[in-house]
């Protein structure tokens, strides 16, 4: 048996770094086998001579107390090199202000959507209810790595460990709070896959908030169970287009079968707000604030990383409207631009929704009847309808007026996956790694995936960082569909999607 010798005693340093301090009066001998598993000899312990042998050595899971969560979400604008495109006007063209925006968001969001301050404190009531299950957990994807025999080392930071299952309650929470505080009764809101629709009513309930949410009609059929989730915690939930609202009248009279969209859910929401002083809206994504208040997840990360001395090589996250994205890659573009690091940012979209890499640059409406503000983002037309792919948080023909300014700039990349390649990087995340991911993650699994087999074929030893933003327990049957063979894909080239995408643009707003 191979050693490394070390008889020395209790409290004189004789284990390896990161090893069990197995002593308990004896003397003990470390002994590491090439396999990097570790044999404790301990003599003349109590009860006599024993060997204990620890069989992985790896660390699996990179953990901060609460001590060390971070207290200040990180404002992106403060260090963007060139300013965004005001957020405008729809009647006068003009940019809006603090007024415009007052009949559906209370002051405190208005100031933070606007913000200018590099950094934001996070309120200390906020702050006690991240502590249920922030700071999340960074893990090192050590039998991901083995299963594709890469040299590549990947990182993933798992925001599943939320009440919501995802990176959702991040925002939810502070907008709650927000909310909450300036005498707002109910919040409404839109709700993709659900992920943000659980959210926004486990908040409600902190707040003692009522809270009506309009989920997208493909979801609300797929995932009955998120529907069940939601109303747990307190919230009335409708599919969207629904007979409420004149919005959702509307795409009724005019498609009967509907299949919804996120722009239709945010009509929805947003006409319910928009009339009632005592009811406000609270968006998931696209927003700046929204954006903001996730960037708890790479100021974890950041930390965590630090411990082990590491820097991303690649980070690569899924993106829909750019929440969980930006969350994660906000503060290490700060510390690109600061010349700390030099990773490759780079956002993966479906290919059925490719907002960034087949979408117009072009002010729109950021939800599908019109009654949004106009944002200067990538569009597929604010009247486009995605295909009913799985991964329903993803279904926004848009993209955060922020992510699309950096994306111009050429401060990240954008690559689109059909929803087949990700929930194959999914099983395969889910029998090497242990969790079932959400479909919308598996995106930037796939693209993390393609990334460690080049590094196989290379030799390169890259640091691969990527976020976990949800699990996919309530996602199953998604699952069975890629298992007994249903799933497919469209082409995006298919005649009848460029048809669809090219009417959507036409109606894309006129600006003098």
């Amino acid at each position: 048996m191979p050693t490394a010798p070390s008889n020395k005693g209790p409290g004189q340093g004789g284990a390896p770094a990161g090893q069990p301090d197995l002593s308990d009066g004896s003397d003990y001998m470390w002994s590491i086998p090439s396999d990097n598993s570790a044999v404790v000899v301990l003599r003349d312990g109590p009860g006599g001579t024993y060997v204990r042998e620890v069989t992985d050595s790896k660390q699996h899971k990179i953990s901060l107390s609460e001590d060390e969560m971070p207290t200040r979400w990180y404002n992106v604008l403060h260090d963007v090199p060139t300013p965004p495109p005001p957020v405008l006007h729809p009647g006068t063209g003009q940019p809006v202000g603090p007024d415009d925006l007052a009949p559906l968001f209370p002051m405190d969001l208005i100031l933070q959507e606007v913000a200018t301050d590099q950094f934001v404190e996070i309120p200390g009531d906020v702050l006690d209810v991240y502590r249920l299950w922030r700071p999340s957990p960074l893990y090192r994807a050590h039998r991901l790595e083995k299963a594709l025999g890469t040299p590549a080392r990947i990182y993933y930071k798992y925001e599943g460990v939320s009440p919501a299952g995802s990176h959702k309650p991040n925002t939810a929470v502070p907008q709650a709070y927000y909310n909450a505080k300036a005498g707002i009764k109910k919040l409404t809101t839109e709700t993709g896959a659900g992920q943000w629709g659980t959210a926004l009513a486990f908040a409600c309930a902190q707040y003692d908030l009522e809270c009506e949410v309009w989920q997208v009609r493909a979801s609300y059929d797929q995932k009955p169970y998120r529907k069940f989730m939601m109303e747990i915690f307190g919230a009335t939930v409708h599919p969207s287009p629904s007979d409420l609202t004149d919005a959702g009248r509307k795409i009724l009279a005019e498609s009967p079968d509907s299949t919804g969209s996120l722009g239709i859910a945010i009509s929805e929401a947003v006409e319910m707000a928009a009339g009632n002083p005592t009811v406000n809206y609270a968006l998931g994504s696209v927003l700046n604030h929204v954006l903001m208040h996730q960037t708890i997840i790479g100021e974890e990360a950041l930390l965590q990383l630090a411990k082990v001395g590491e820097k991303p090589d690649l980070l690569v996250g899924c993106t829909g409207g750019g929440s969980n994205f930006g969350g994660l890659a906000f503060p290490f573009l700060r510390e690109k631009w600061a010349g700390n690091m030099d990773p490759v940012v780079r956002a993966v979209e479906p290919s059925a929704c490719p907002s960034l890499t087949q979408g117009t640059y072009a002010y729109d409406f950021g939800d599908t009847i019109g009654m949004t503000p106009l944002m200067k983002m990538h569009t597929l037309g604010h009247d486009f309808v995605p295909d009913p792919i799985h991964a329903g948080g993803l279904r926004y023909h848009g993209m955060s007026p922020l992510l699309s300014h950096l994306y111009e700039e050429g401060h990240l990349e954008a690559i689109a996956r059909p929803q087949l390649d990700c929930f194959a990087a999914g099983v395969l995340f889910a029998r090497s790694e242990g969790i079932v991911p959400a479909p919308e993650p598996t995106h930037a699994l796939a693209a993390a995936v393609e990334e460690a087999q080049r590094c196989t074929e290379t030799g390169e030893e890259k640091v691969i960082l990527t976020a976990l933003c949800g699990h996919g327990h309530l996602d199953l049957p998604a699952y069975d569909a890629y298992l007994t063979g249903q799933m497919t894909d469209r082409d995006w080239n298919d005649s009848e999607i460029q048809t669809s995408v090219a009417r959507a643009l036409e109606k894309l707003p006129a600006l003098a």
